[in-house]
């Protein structure tokens, strides 16, 4: 069982300085509530900026948003922690410097054997190869503008890594504002931020920065970190806006290490002396340049490139036992993505729009790993070189026939490239042909009043091997189909009020031969878990009764087993997977002291 309360100012916030905003809110649509909108607010009105966001009243499925009232006035160590005010989410908490933990949710946690959710930063793919979520770090509250979760299978814009839904930051774009904050904690814990904008005629700035060091709870768990920011965007006309953005971030940390039970228990703040050397430096920059256009009535283009790149020196021991490990891992991610939407006036239906999307997304990967004493070298035990490749194309329309009935149908495709190599042992292998993954998806919506949408979606996703089990590498020269997850869902939404709404949607998702990493493999390889099966069922509500108050909360019950073992561990069929709890909780209560 997982339980937040979560009061609007933190405990650990002892002092906060902000200056008062020109502008508070980016610049964009707002989210005002559709008819037929699936989605489910934390925090005050939430603008969509742009095409970052989904429009849920097409996506028809759970999507959970927050607002930057919310986002900008929480402290935090790292923004995945930010995320667990949302519903049904599960974080999962490693507290190990730099690697610190991550979210997850609809049955999958975040211990790292499968990382089933897309992150993306500003439209940005932000996963590493191996599915986890560093590049969330760079994020300081201050910048965020909005948090969007899409839960399901249903979302044919995205493929890899896409498993179980995505999970989108919008950081604040356009307006003329500067914002400050400073807060002091527990544990010697420092943080400033600043963030400004700059909007004259055409042509907008953004700008931020940030700083955070601390103590930290347990020995040996020192930690600073600092990132900057910066996002220019010009009107080429009243259609057509091209956005650069460029963002740097560096996180330096001690490393206490696990304790066993024992210990844990007795002395929870303590670490292991054989943990006295256990470090991480990481270094992650991140680029982009973007084009919108209304390129006629009802037709509009959007194209996005990017340039991801990460780096992590990590020296870490596991046991008293164990040999301590450096872990060397370098990647450069680049790609692009484009989706051009029309949405026609047909006078004999009520509504109708077709999107059409690509993407494509590289990944170049160095990993090495050594066997160290007291980070000296003693032993290299992994030296990879691989590349990645995967190319997209997807087709999604959405019709309404009557106000009150709307079917969006969708296919998505993608192919996979790439090549892999063994300098230890001076072996070339070939990516696994996983041939044309295709992923169908349908979600219908029936919107019985301007209070209640009764909505139910289904949708195929993927997964493929991660770090070396993606390629034909030793024994290993038979093709393996891609592990197909699919999923449905069935819910309703109702605004009883103007003030209040609730949610409830019933789920299941399964999956055929799921890959489950090896987290401790020198070779960075896969086990086989089997055929699962993952279900469960979603409530939430929240009250608004006045402009200064708001009361949330969620409960979620959600059971993952193994429904079909291999056939090497058929002893297995029918349990439950590890480390995933039945129930979740999550509350909060926003009080608004001043105006």
């Amino acid at each position: 069982m997982v339980l937040h309360v979560l009061p609007v100012f933190t405990a650990l916030s002892l002092l906060t300085v902000s200056s008062v905003s020109a502008q508070t809110q980016p610049q964009g649509n707002n989210n005002t509530q559709s008819s037929g909108d699936t989605s489910f607010a934390v925090g005050d009105t939430i603008s969509i900026v742009g095409t970052r966001f989904i429009d849920s009243s097409r996506a028809l499925t759970s999507v959970d948003r927050m607002s930057p009232d919310v986002a900008q006035n929480t402290d935090f160590d790292y923004a995945w922690q930010l995320v667990g005010k949302m519903p049904g989410i599960m974080l999962t908490e490693f507290n190990q410097g730099t690697t610190s933990g991550k979210l997850s949710f609809r049955g999958f946690n975040g211990e790292g054997s499968v990382n089933a959710v897309k992150l993306l930063i500003d439209g940005i793919p932000a996963n590493t190869n191996d599915g986890n979520m560093p590049f969330i770090d760079m994020i300081f509250p201050i910048e965020i503008d909005a948090v969007e979760v899409i839960r399901g299978t249903n979302d044919p814009r995205y493929g890899l890594n896409n498993i179980a839904g995505n999970v989108a930051f919008a950081t604040r774009s356009g307006g003329n504002y500067l914002d400050g904050r400073v807060t002091a904690g527990s544990f010697g814990a420092y943080q400033a931020e600043a963030a400004m904008g700059i909007a004259s005629g055409n042509f907008t700035q953004n700008y931020a920065v940030g700083y955070r060091e601390k103590e930290g709870y347990r020995e040996h768990s020192e930690l600073d970190k600092k990132s900057i920011s910066g996002k220019w965007g010009y009107g080429i006309s009243s259609d057509t806006e091209v956005t650069a953005s460029a963002r740097h971030y560096q996180a330096n940390a001690e490393e206490p290490g696990y304790l066993t039970a024992d210990v844990a228990y007795s002395t929870p703040n303590a670490t292991n002396t054989y943990n006295e050397s256990d470090k991480d430096a990481r270094t992650i920059s991140q680029y982009s340049l973007a084009l919108g256009s209304q390129i006629a009535a009802h037709t509009h283009f959007n194209t996005l490139a990017w340039l991801n790149e990460y780096k992590d020196d990590r020296f870490v021991k596991f046991s008293a036992l164990a040999s301590q490990q450096n872990r060397l891992s370098k990647e450069k991610h680049y790609g692009a993505s484009t989706s051009l939407t029309y949405t026609p006036k047909i006078a004999a239906i009520n509504a109708l729009l077709v999107e059409v999307g690509a993407s494509i997304e590289n990944q170049d990967v160095v990993s090495k790993r050594y066997l160290t004493n007291e980070r000296v070298v003693v032993e290299q035990t992994r030296d990879q070189d691989f590349d990645l490749s995967v190319k997209g194309l997807y087709i999604q329309t959405m019709i309404e026939p009557t106000s009150w009935l709307r079917i969006t149908p969708a296919i998505r495709v993608d192919w996979i490239d790439g090549g892999f190599y063994n300098a230890l042992t001076d072996e070339h292998a070939d990516i696994n042909d996983y041939g044309a993954i295709k992923q169908p998806k349908l979600s219908l919506a029936v919107i019985s009043s301007e209070q209640i949408t009764i909505f139910a979606n289904w949708g195929k996703t993927y997964q493929i091997g991660t770090n070396s089990g993606a390629y034909l590498i030793g024994a290993r020269q038979k093709h393996l189909a891609p592990s197909i997850n699919e999923g449905w869902e069935s819910g309703v939404k109702w605004k009883p009020s103007r003030d209040s709404e609730i949610r409830i949607a019933l789920w299941q998702q399964t999956a055929t031969g799921e890959f489950k990493r090896k987290l401790n493999d020198p070779l960075g390889d896969f086990d086989n878990l089997g055929a699962t099966k993952r279900k469960g069922i979603d409530i939430q509500a929240s009250w608004s009764p006045t402009n200064k108050f708001s009361l949330w909360g969620a409960f979620a019950w959600q059971q993952a087993q193994i429904d079909i073992a291999e056939p090497s561990t058929s002893e297995y069929t029918g349990n439950n997977i590890d480390h995933i709890p039945n129930r979740l909780f999550t509350a909060g209560i926003d009080y608004q002291l001043t105006t």
